[in-house]
C-alpha cells in the first residue's frame, strides 16, 4: 500500500493506493477507484475492499473525501455530493499520471453512499469501463424519504439560518451522523437494529478510526437534499454494471435501491447479485459477506477490464 495525494479543486486529497502482490512498476495494471460510504475514511470499508481487489491483481485506490479525514478543505465535515463526485473524477486524473496504471482499464466501485456518488460520476466520466456497487444508496433520495415533508422544509429553513449565523461569525454547527457510542444510543432509545449495527461498527469495533469524526456539518443538508444520484441513469449510464445488495432488508433501503438502479440501467451487460442473509453493515466487513461480494466483483472487473 502506498500513501498518495492528488488535487481536487483547490484542495489536496489523501488516499491509499493498494497494489497487487509482486507489483511491477514497469508493467501496466488495471485499476479500480473506490468511493466510500458517508462519514467513512479510507482505512475503513474502502480499505477492506481495496486490499481484496489488490490481491486479485488490481491497483485499488481509496481516499478520504475532501473536507474529511486526512484530506484538505474547509469547512471541515462538509458532505457535498458535487464535491464527492468531483473527487472521484480527480482520482481518475491521478491514475492517468501513473505510468503503471493502464488508462484503458479503469473501473469504479461505490459502497453505500459512495455507490450513489459513483453512479453519478459514471454518468459523464467515460474513462470508467465498468461500474460496481455494494449496498448502494442515493443519499439525497434517502434523506428525502425518511422524514415527512414538513420536517424536510424545516430542515432546509434551519440550513438557511445556520448559513446566516455563520456569515455573521457564529461557530458552525456539526451534528453526529450516528450516536457516538452504544451507551449513548441506548440512552437515546435507539431501537433500529441497523442503526445499532452502524454504531457498533463505526464507534466500537476494531474498525473505529480517529480520522472518522462522526460529525456532519449541518449545512451539508442543503446540497444533500437536492442531490439525485440516479436521475439520468436511463439516459447516460451505459457502462457494464454489477450491483450487489444484502438479502436482509432494513431501514437503509439498500436492497430496494440496488434493484431500482439495476432496473433503471440501460446497460446491455448488467447483473444484480443478492448476498442472502447479509444486512447493510454485514457487507462492510463481515468476512463471509465481503468474500461473496469480492467473488462477484473480481470476475466482473477482470472480464471488462481485460488487456
Amino acid at each position: 500500500m502506498k500513501r498518495v495525494t492528488f488535487p481536487s479543486r483547490a484542495d489536496e486529497v489523501v488516499g491509499n493506493l493498494h497494489v497487487p502482490p509482486g507489483f511491477d512498476e514497469t508493467g501496466r495494471h488495471p485499476a479500480i477507484v473506490i468511493a466510500t460510504p458517508g462519514s467513512s475514511v479510507k482505512e475503513q470499508i474502502g480499505g477492506i475492499y481495496a486490499s481484496k481487489l489488490a490481491e486479485a491483481g488490481f491497483l485499488a485506490l481509496t481516499f478520504d473525501p475532501s473536507y474529511q479525514g486526512e484530506s484538505g478543505g474547509e469547512p471541515r465535515d462538509l458532505e457535498d455530493p458535487s464535491v464527492r463526485v468531483e473527487d472521484i473524477r480527480c482520482a481518475v486524473d491521478f491514475l492517468m499520471t501513473l505510468p503503471f496504471a493502464d488508462e484503458a482499464r479503469v473501473g469504479l466501485l461505490g459502497i453505500c453512499a459512495g455507490g450513489g456518488y459513483a453512479i453519478h460520476a459514471a454518468l459523464t466520466e467515460r474513462r470508467f469501463g465498468a461500474i460496481g456497487t455494494v449496498v448502494a444508496n442515493d443519499m439525497g433520495s434517502y434523506f428525502r424519504q425518511v422524514q415527512p415533508r414538513d420536517a424536510l422544509m424545516e430542515m432546509l429553513d434551519e440550513v438557511g439560518r445556520q448559513r446566516t449565523r455563520a456569515a455573521r461569525g457564529a461557530a458552525p454547527r456539526r451534528d453526529p451522523w450516528i450516536p457516538d457510542s452504544m451507551a449513548e444510543a441506548v440512552e437515546a432509545g435507539v431501537s433500529d437494529p441497523e442503526l445499532l449495527e452502524a454504531v457498533a461498527f463505526y464507534r466500537e469495533s476494531e474498525y473505529r478510526h480517529p480520522n472518522s469524526t462522526n460529525r456532519l456539518l449541518y449545512t451539508s443538508y442543503g446540497p444533500i437534499l437536492a442531490f439525485d444520484a440516479f436521475g439520468l441513469v436511463p439516459e447516460l449510464l451505459t457502462q457494464p454494471l454489477q450491483v450487489i445488495v444484502g438479502g436482509k432488508r432494513g431501514t437503509t433501503g439498500q436492497y430496494e435501491t440496488g434493484h431500482r438502479l439495476f432496473e433503471m440501467s440501460p446497460a446491455r451487460d448488467k447483473d444484480i447479485f443478492v448476498v442472502d442473509g447479509a444486512g447493510h453493515y454485514d457487507m462492510y466487513y463481515k468476512p463471509e459477506a465481503v468474500t461473496r461480494a469480492i467473488q462477484t466483483l473480481v470476475p466482473f472487473f477482470h472480464r471488462h477490464l481485460a488487456a
